[in-house]
């Protein structure tokens, strides 16, 4: 969840590294700090809070050299304080560190007997500890880690500098993100690709119980016992650009209307029109043998697999059960060889549904993923995945990553249903070229934003907002409700309309917005007759609506419309004035848009 990166080459490290977290502030703004080493001297500076206030510090504090680290923290062990900021520093040793150290108070004790002053109150300060001691007993870098890892029960991705080697960093990685960025004369450790984009698009990336050496010149990776492992670089097709906000205020409003392109990248090469069909290399399986689906996944990316299970079950016709990860890998999941597993995951690095994965596999059943990222864990894992081509995305809440899951999930619904016998080509060509339409609908939507940035005026001093939907629907009710508390920290709820009779309509007066969504579709009769109790009960209707239908709008207070599209592409749509409404209300409410409070990016740890 929080921000590597590693310099070493003939630039200003402190400059190359400060501008790498920057890029990567969106995975952790709790503290940052930076250590470089320069003739043998080691200079650590760190500060509570954003990377602002760490670049404050450095004004009044020289740091050269060409080698260092640096980091940017969400807290997981200790409060955010400059005291727990990273790096920590025992000696002649400075680490960074990202994952948790779960047997750290049984080795802080023993460490305690040994002696040892710790200063922070992290589990990270314990890897200080174990390597500046194997490096006292005459051990390389290289080997005081490997023995100090060999101690450690968790999850870690980490980096190193000793002031005995200063033109070297060594780093390690154990179910969180590491890769290593080769320029020439130059190398960058990191835990994200965007940190490395500036100086190389030629990557490593590290697996787990792998541990790296990195000099200026030459990069060697390793195993655990020293063995030298033959690792090929793969080269990257982002740009630093695409990490910009490109004039944008925010982040989040950048990705947001990148959403067509996204959409559009994601298809690209996919879609057979001519023959009603989708291509994916190498994604076959025996349909006549899968019993069920599962779908794993976590925070917006669940949502997106319930949009998924309404597809796979109508045009599959196969059962699918949703699961949120971190329930999943817990509860003896009855899963084998007939019942394929389909992860979905942004960063490809979620900690809960890495874990799920490898359960899974060990259980037998075959893993397709959805993810972003190319080589993260997750694809690296699974028999299978289907990348979204989103690009990246720093706003923390997703946006453009959601609907490209959404169209991935579609993608993969028709490829099966194709190969299962259960959609003629008719049908399939029909569908492709609704599909091949969406990336211009999802402009028309995103004109809608002058009209819903006039009703967020009128509803973001509300505390409390409630989400419904039906159907296939009822998922974005729910991703709309996570993203308003997300961005605006208002309490908000999602829920299928049906149920709203069952508990939620206690809530319901005046002080209480309603957002509908009534696509027109079978269950709209439904919804009305939901909107209509809400009303008889004086909240407040926000509904979303198809262009032209009347009927809705008659039982509303405000309005949104969005073009008309078949079923199966009305989630992405309806998505859109939700991101959009829930940007503005946050905007008002002067909340950091991209950076809400205790949220990351990537939950890499458990």
């Amino acid at each position: 969840m929080c921000g590597i990166v590693g310099y070493v080459g003939s630039k200003d490290a402190s400059e190359v590294i400060l501008e790498g977290l920057k890029r990567l502030e969106y995975r952790g703004y709790d503290s940052s700090g930076i250590a470089v080493l320069n003739n043998g001297a080691l200079t650590l500076v760190r500060s509570e809070g954003k990377i602002k206030n760490l670049l404050a510090k450095l004004t009044n504090t020289e740091v050269l050299g060409q080698t260092g680290i640096g980091h940017t923290r969400w807290a997981t062990h200790g409060r955010p304080s400059e005291e727990n900021a990273h790096p920590h520093r025992e000696g002649d040793v400075a680490v960074v560190h990202n994952g948790i150290i779960e047997n750290y108070l049984e080795l802080r004790v023993e460490l305690e007997k040994e002696g040892a002053n710790f200063k922070s109150e992290t589990d990270t300060e314990i890897l200080a500890h174990l390597i500046c001691k194997k490096v006292k007993s005459g051990k390389v870098l290289e080997e005081a880690l490997r023995a100090s890892l060999k101690r450690i029960k968790g999850t870690y991705a980490v980096a190193v500098v000793s002031s005995k080697e200063p033109e070297k960093i060594v780093g390690a990685r154990h179910e969180c993100p590491l890769v290593v960025g080769i320029g020439e004369g130059e190398n960058v450790l990191s835990s994200d690709l965007l940190a490395v984009l500036d100086i190389t698009k030629s990557a490593i990336f590290l697996g787990d119980g792998e541990v790296v050496s990195i000099t200026k010149g030459e990069v060697v990776v390793t195993d655990l016992e020293g063995k030298v492992i033959e690792k090929k670089p793969r080269q990257i097709n982002w740009t630093p650009v695409m990490a910009e906000k490109d004039g944008y205020r925010h982040f989040m409003l950048k990705e947001m209307h990148e959403q067509p392109r996204a959409i559009t990248d994601t298809c690209r090469g996919q879609l057979m029109e001519e023959s009603g069909d989708i291509f994916f290399d190498g994604l076959e399986m025996d349909l006549k043998e899968v019993e069920r689906f599962y779908i794993i996944a976590c925070g917006t990316s669940w949502h997106a697999a319930l949009v998924g299970k309404f597809l796979l079950e109508k045009y599959l016709k196969i059962p699918v059960e949703v699961d949120v990860s971190s329930e999943f890998r817990y509860r003896s999941p009855l899963v084998n060889s007939k019942t394929p597993v389909i992860a979905i995951s942004q960063s490809g690095e979620t900690a809960d549904t890495l874990a799920a994965i490898k359960e899974v596999k060990r259980k037998g059943a075959k893993v397709i993923s959805i993810c972003n990222v190319v080589e993260s864990s997750i694809p690296r894992a699974s028999a299978w995945t289907l990348y979204t081509h989103a690009g990246p995305e720093i706003g923390v809440a997703s946006t453009k990553a959601f609907t490209a899951q959404l169209t991935a999930l579609l993608m993969l619904t028709l490829h099966l249903a194709r190969r299962a016998g259960q959609l003629d080509e008719r049908k399939g060509i029909d569908m492709i070229k609704e599909l091949l339409k969406l990336p211009g609908v999802i402009e028309q939507a995103l004109q809608q934003e002058k009209q819903i940035e006039k009703i967020a005026k009128k509803y973001f001093h509300y505390s409390d907002f409630l989400f419904l939907g039906r159907g296939i629907n009822y998922p974005i009710a729910l991703e709309g409700a996570l993203k308003l508390k997300e961005l605006s920290y208002i309490h908000a709820e999602g829920y299928p309309a049906g149920e709203m009779k069952h508990g939620p309509i206690a809530l319901i007066d005046e002080d209480v917005p309603v957002l509908a969504l009534l696509p027109d579709d079978k269950y709209l009769p439904k919804m009305v007759s939901n909107v209509e109790e809400v009303k008889a009960r004086g909240g407040r209707i926000i509904a979303v609506v198809e262009e032209g239908k009347k009927t809705a709008e008659a039982v509303s207070d405000d309005v949104i419309t969005v073009p008309s599209v078949p079923d199966y592409l009305m989630p992405i749509v309806l998505t859109i004035p939700l991101q959009l409404l829930a940007y503005h209300i946050a905007l008002l409410k002067g909340t950091d848009v991209d950076q809400p409070r205790n949220l990351a990016k990537s939950v890499t740890v458990e």
